[in-house]
């Protein structure tokens, strides 16, 4: 039965894998995520499972795509220069349309960077880290909570369109502790999985997964099917949360830890009569354009905040269409926006908007 219990959000992330019916682990140490594989190590084999910390990150994620060839539920868990290093091994798992749940709490960056939180992973998530047409769905978790939640719907989508999920936390979401309420174990929750490579059974033909398409017609034939199942996500799994944006003429867009800070840069602007509000996304693939747009269609400015130097505003961008001005504002090196400095942007934003809408034509426009 559910439960609600503290926990801190890399521990509560792996009891969510535990429960989801995850049963082969397989990573290597690197924060700040340790809590994560500490916790699979301990509990893991409590429910009959397999813990192995590999001797590097490119042998675990390929000990995941050897587990998922398998048809078990499988999951890895890294930070940045971790992710980095298993790209090879995401491609191939993508290129053979197996399933499995990659985790990364995110780290600053580039090259070895340091152990405080940010999002300069967006890039790397959302647009392919490693070679060929592929895509990940990327889910955004904002709390423990979600950390727990998402992880459960990592798992179904995965089996769903037998394709890798990454789930994209940074340092404070999996550090911070919050009250949690856990699902039930459903180890017994099983999907059928005709393609994994489990003996020939009743087949005539031993079963075979590959990503390995030598005649330039077969391969063109397979790329489309992926574009095909790609495009299937984007229609079916588009997920994102508004916030008091029913009225609003300034829309702050964040995900995860930044979003939260901006749910209070909301509230502190609002009290001075300001229509903010705030949309965010919680797939980052497949990205959700439509609320962006309509809201745009309705006349909004937007805020994009991120703790990065800028990633997710090219997409915020790309949805608004250049309808009306997107604005950015973030932190990097493991500064944290404070929420004070957000709302000043918020109001800057919504002046500058006022202004232009009462200038006359020939006073220019604004932003």
């Amino acid at each position: 039965m559910a439960e609600k219990v503290l926990m801190k959000g890399n521990e509560a992330l792996a009891e969510a894998a535990i429960r989801a019916g995850c049963r082969f682990f397989f990573g290597y140490p690197i924060t700040p995520q340790n809590e994560l594989l500490e916790y699979m190590a301990r509990h893991l084999p409590e429910v009959g499972g397999t813990f192995l910390q590999s001797e590097s990150e490119i042998g675990a994620i390929n000990m995941v795509f050897g587990a998922a060839c398998a048809g078990v539920r499988v999951m890895t868990s890294s930070s940045g220069p971790g992710i980095s290093l298993k790209q090879e091994g995401i491609s191939y798992i993508a290129g053979s349309e197996v399933p499995a749940v990659i985790v990364n709490i995110m780290r600053t960056g580039p090259g070895l960077g340091g152990i405080a939180p940010t999002q300069s992973d967006y890039f790397q998530a959302t647009k392919g880290g490693g070679h060929g047409d592929y895509r990940l769905m990327v889910l955004a978790p904002a709390s423990v909570q979600e950390m727990v939640d998402l992880t459960a719907l990592a798992f179904e989508k995965a089996d769903e369109y037998r394709n890798p999920v990454l789930i994209l936390g940074d340092g404070v979401l999996g550090q911070m502790m919050e009250p949690v309420v856990l699902p039930a174990p459903s180890p017994e929750k099983t999907v059928e999985k005709p393609w994994a490579t489990t003996g020939k059974g009743d087949n005539e033909k031993a079963k075979l997964i590959t990503s390995l398409y030598i005649q330039p017609e077969e391969a063109e034939r397979f790329c489309d099917h992926l574009r095909a199942k790609y495009s299937a996500m984007e229609e079916r799994e588009t997920r994102f949360e508004c916030y008091r944006t029913d009225d609003a003429e300034i829309i702050a867009v964040a995900y995860g830890t930044a979003a939260r800070l901006c749910m209070a840069a909301v509230d502190m602007v609002r009290e001075k009569g300001i229509r903010a509000g705030l949309i965010r996304p919680i797939t980052l693939f497949p990205f959700p354009s439509a609320p962006l747009r309509k809201a745009a269609e309705g006349g909004a400015w937007f805020l994009t905040v991120e703790l990065s130097t800028g990633q997710m505003v090219e997409d915020v961008r790309l949805a608004v269409g250049g309808r009306q001005p997107v604005a950015f504002y973030g932190r990097s090196g493991g500064m944290v926006p404070d929420p004070r400095v957000i709302a000043a942007r918020l109001e800057e934003l919504a002046e500058k908007k006022g202004n232009a809408e009462t200038a006359q034509p020939n006073e220019g426009g604004a932003a």
